[in-house]
C-alpha cells in the first residue's frame, strides 16, 4: 500500500500503527522522527522503524506522514511538515483534539492534503515498548472535516483504517473535541483526582498494595498516564473539559447528599439509572 512512511513520534499510537502496517505488509520501510534519541534507538531495536532520519529528510522521502505527538507539539510540527509536502503526499494525525489543530491548518495552500483522524484507543502506557500489534482492532477512528481534505487521500486513510480492523465515523472538529471530553477525557481526570485522594487520605503504601481490589485498579489506571500527553490536551479542549467537569461535579454531589441525609432510595435510584450504561458499553 505504501512505499515508505514516516512516523514523527514513535511512541504507543504511532509504534502500534507501524508494527501493524509491518506484520500487514502494507509498508516496506517506516522512518521515524523523534526529539529523543533514546526513543529513536528502541524503536530501531523493537522493528518499529527501519531508520531515523531528521524531519525534512523523512518527509521529502515519504508517502505517508503519520503524527502522533502531544498535542501542543502538533500544531507547529503539522505546520513545518505541510510546507514541506507535494500534492503526491498524505498527511494524517493522531491527536485527540481536533478543533485547534484543524484551525490552525485551515488556510495553508496544502490543507487538502491532510486528514484529521482520532483513533480512538490508547493505553496508560508510553514510549516505545508501549506498542501492541492488536492496537487499533474493533475501535473507532473519528476523521474530521472529510470535506476539506482531498477525496482520494481521505478514501486511502478510510481504507488503510479499515484494514487496521477499525470502523471510521466522521464529524466536524469542535463536535469530536466535546464528545472526547465526554468519553475519554474525563475518565482520565477522574483517574488522576481518583489516586491524588486514596494518595492523601491512605498514608500507608502497603495497605493500597495489599486491599487495591480489581475494581479500584481498573478506575485509577488511567492514573498512570504521562502528564506530558494529558496537560495539553485539557488545555486545548478547556471549554468542554469544564463542561464536563461541573457535570461530573453535580452527579457527585447527589451521591455525597443521599449518603448524608440517607436518602437510600434515591441513591439505588441513581445506580439503577447509571447501570443503563451496560446497553451501550457492553
Amino acid at each position: 500500500m505504501f512505499q515508505t512512511i514516516t512516523i514523527v513520534g514513535v511512541g504507543l499510537i504511532s509504534g502500534s500503527f507501524s508494527l501493524i502496517l509491518k506484520n500487514k505488509k502494507l509498508v516496506n520501510r517506516v522512518i521515524g522522527v523523534s526529539r529523543t534519541e533514546n526513543s529513536l534507538k528502541r524503536a530501531l531495536e523493537l522493528g518499529i522503524i527501519d531508520e531515523a532520519l531528521p524531519l525534512e529528510e523523512a518527509v521529502k522521502q515519504s508517502d505517508l506522514i503519520y503524527v502522533a505527538i502531544p498535542v501542543d507539539a502538533t500544531i507547529p510540527m503539522m505546520q513545518r511538515i505541510m510546507d514541506l509536502i507535494t500534492d503526491k503526499q498524505i498527511v494524517a494525525d493522531a491527536g485527540s483534539t481536533k478543533k485547534a489543530l484543524c484551525e490552525a491548518l485551515s488556510d495553508h495552500p496544502m490543507r487538502h492534503r491532510f486528514v484529521a483522524t482520532h483513533p480512538m484507543w490508547g493505553t496508560e502506557y508510553s514510549g516505545p515498548e508501549a506498542a501492541v500489534l492488536d492496537a487499533f482492532t474493533g475501535r473507532t477512528c473519528v476523521i474530521c472535516e472529510k470535506e476539506k481534505s482531498d477525496p482520494a487521500a481521505v478514501a486511502t486513510i478510510e481504507k488503510l483504517y479499515k484494514i487496521l480492523g477499525m470502523h471510521v465515523t466522521y464529524m466536524d472538529a469542535d463536535s469530536h473535541d466535546m464528545h472526547a471530553a465526554y468519553v475519554s477525557h474525563i475518565s482520565h481526570i477522574t483517574s488522576f483526582a481518583l489516586a491524588n485522594t486514596v494518595l492523601e487520605k491512605e498514608k500507608e503504601e502497603d495497605a493500597i498494595f495489599e486491599l487495591a481490589g480489581g475494581g479500584f485498579e481498573s478506575t485509577v489506571r488511567l492514573a498512570k498516564s504521562s502528564p506530558a500527553m494529558w496537560l495539553p490536551i485539557f488545555k486545548q479542549n478547556r471549554e468542554h473539559v469544564l463542561d464536563v467537569l461541573n457535570e461530573h461535579i453535580t452527579q457527585l454531589r447527589k451521591f455525597k447528599s443521599c449518603i448524608e441525609k440517607e436518602n437510600y432510595q434515591y441513591l439505588n435510584e441513581l445506580m439503577e439509572n447509571a447501570n443503563r450504561i451496560s446497553k451501550i458499553i457492553k
